[in-house]
């Protein structure tokens, strides 16, 4: 398979942070709620940020929001049916992909591959699914 040579240096960080904002905006996306890769405001903001500079055979899209802080990195495995009671991250915003398995949060299941938004202070609670989940989390706070 030929590849074609592609630039991912075409903006700068600020440049990033202004496509976010605009496409946010375009979305009429409410950062101040969680966000997850399955709601309807999301995805339209994330089809203005879909990025075409990658290799063929890649689809690649910005996410619409910007962790502005120095991060910690978790991984968690949770067993099925498992309730997390609802709590909050004070100390910074963070995103949690789902690797494997799912978690239900506010009636809509997301699945590996889904990630959520949460910022800080904003109170959540999800219930993993009926085989587990795998996540990994980058909080801008240390939740150990």
């Amino acid at each position: 398979m030929a590849t074609t040579k592609f630039d991912p240096n075409r903006l700068t960080f600020e440049d990033g942070l202004k496509r976010i904002e605009e496409a946010a905006e375009r979305a009429g996306l409410d950062r101040e709620r969680t966000l997850t890769s399955r709601d309807d405001d999301v995805l339209r903001a994330l089809d203005a940020l879909e990025v075409d500079n990658v290799p063929d055979g890649f689809k690649k899209w910005q996410l619409p929001f910007a962790l502005r802080c120095e991060s910690q990195l978790f991984v968690t495995v949770g067993q099925p049916g498992i309730k997390v009671p609802t709590h909050s991250h004070d100390e910074g915003n963070g995103v949690r992909f789902i690797a494997g398995g799912s978690i239900t949060y506010e009636g809509r299941e997301l699945t590996a591959g889904d990630w959520m938004y949460i910022p800080a202070g904003q109170e959540y609670s999800f219930e993993v699914g009926r085989y587990g989940a795998i996540m990994c989390y980058c909080y801008c706070c240390c939740c150990a």
